[in-house]
């Protein structure tokens, strides 16, 4: 009878350590991610030879290194929240005793044999603690993906307006270029026929030569702007053209509290004070119970076993880490404060910058190409009549290269600003962290 007790109380301890996780957690509250799905394909080959900035942000998604290793991360923390849900194994103990000595316990005659098993009680919260810790963890290395995710749209947003204001800027270097030209072979014409002194004939090929440069430079510039987007995507060979605009839709409103940097920094918060909860559990007492069988082999006869074993916090209690668990809360909120106050300054400056870029751009559409423009054309035709010289003529072209060169800036500028906003607004979408 009481073997059968104590077969049915150690086999109680074996299955309750046993348990799988799941069937462990009596909250659903505190219950885990379900398992992780299996990531998506990285994406490799060459990029499609005209690339927009829809497909440079899709493409971004397949191909960046950064968001593999930040999926890692998500998928690691998930696999420590696994872990944290486990018991305590139970340990098995088997002692002989009395065999091999002398006189009548010479020999196993005498032996006495004891199996019992040893279970460590969780009273003191620890495992809640550490799974309370690792869902801190876990939420926080989610935002830590939808930052990465986040950053990179903005990335791939500024390199590709940086690559259409180089599209842009070759554009017109060409276009300046044909002028400069056309006035060089109007001007020597004008020499040969004695209309002009030799002097403005070799000012006109001056700047001839200062557009074949400027030009020389565009093209440069364009190609290393397409040679960034595709290093940024991973790839050696960059599309051969940029096709579209860089304008994205600006959101309406951006809230600093839901900002992902803001989230993450809460999250850390969070994880802080589950590391001074867990810090005051490591304090508390846990003891060990074991239950087991002693055979007399002299006699024939069976008895029970049952242990019960208490750590006696005599010198250590766990104070120190409790006390630097209570400083990292402090800091953590101090840093969280210090978040908000730099994401609502940024979001601030982000939507002044959007504002001026757009009255430069409306100013610089409305009119000033415009004027630049007839000036330009009126300019052309008096110096061709005769009726002005050849400065007023360069004038008035570096004049509409200039406005422009400001317009190509202004629409760049408002294109970083809406890519800041975007950054700002973006959410971490449940259904695709580390998916």
């Amino acid at each position: 009878m009481h073997v059968l007790f104590a077969s049915a109380i150690v086999a109680a301890l074996v299955a309750t350590s046993a348990t799988p996780a799941a069937a462990q957690v009596a909250d659903p509250a505190v219950a885990g991610p379900p398992a992780p799905a299996i990531p998506p394909e990285v994406r490799t080959g060459p990029l499609p030879a005209v690339l927009t900035l829809a497909r440079a942000l899709e493409e971004a998604e397949a191909r960046s290194p950064a968001l593999i290793a930040a999926r890692a991360d998500v998928e690691a923390a998930r696999g420590l929240l696994r872990q944290a849900r486990f018991r305590f194994n139970p340990v098995l103990d088997v002692e002989v005793e009395n065999f091999a000595g002398t006189g009548p316990y010479s020999g196993f005659n005498g032996t006495e044999t004891t199996v019992s098993v040893n279970q460590r009680l969780d009273l003191g919260g620890r495992r809640k603690a550490r799974m309370t810790l690792a869902e801190a963890e876990l939420a926080a290395q989610e935002y830590r993906f939808a930052i990465s995710r986040a950053d990179l749209g903005q990335q791939v947003r500024n390199l590709f307006a940086l690559g259409v204001a180089a599209r842009d800027n070759l554009a017109l270097a060409r276009e300046n270029e044909d002028r400069a030209r056309e006035l060089s072979r109007v001007a020597r014409e004008l020499v040969d026929a004695g209309k002009e002194p030799p002097l403005r004939g070799l000012r006109a090929e001056a700047a001839l030569a200062q557009a074949t440069a400027a030009l020389r430079a565009a093209e440069a510039d364009e190609a290393a702007a397409r040679r960034s987007l595709a290093a940024l995507l991973g790839v050696d060979v960059p599309p051969t053209e940029l096709a579209g605009s860089d304008m994205l839709a600006p959101p309406a409103t951006v809230d600093a509290m839901a900002t992902l940097d803001v989230r993450l920094a809460e999250a850390e918060r969070v994880i802080a004070d589950a590391e001074l909860r867990q810090a005051r559990a490591e304090g508390r007492l846990d003891p060990s119970v074991g239950v087991g069988v002693r055979q007399l082999r002299e006699t024939g006869d069976r008895a029970l076993i049952a242990s019960l074993s208490v750590p006696l916090p005599v010198f250590d209690r766990n104070q120190g880490n409790v006390a630097a668990a209570r400083s990292g809360v402090q800091g953590a909120e101090a840093r969280r404060n210090s978040v908000l106050a730099n994401t609502q300054a940024e979001i601030a400056n982000a939507r002044a910058a959007l504002d001026a870029a757009e009255a430069r751009v409306a100013a610089l559409e409305g009119s000033g190409i415009g004027q630049a423009r007839e000036a330009l054309r009126l300019a052309q035709l008096s110096y061709r009549a005769g009726k002005s010289s050849l400065i007023e003529l360069l004038d008035a072209q570096q004049a509409y290269a200039s406005t422009q060169g400001e317009l190509i800036a202004a629409r760049r500028a408002r294109a970083e600003a809406q890519a800041t906003l975007a950054r700002q607004a973006a959410a971490a979408d449940a259904a695709d962290i580390g998916q």
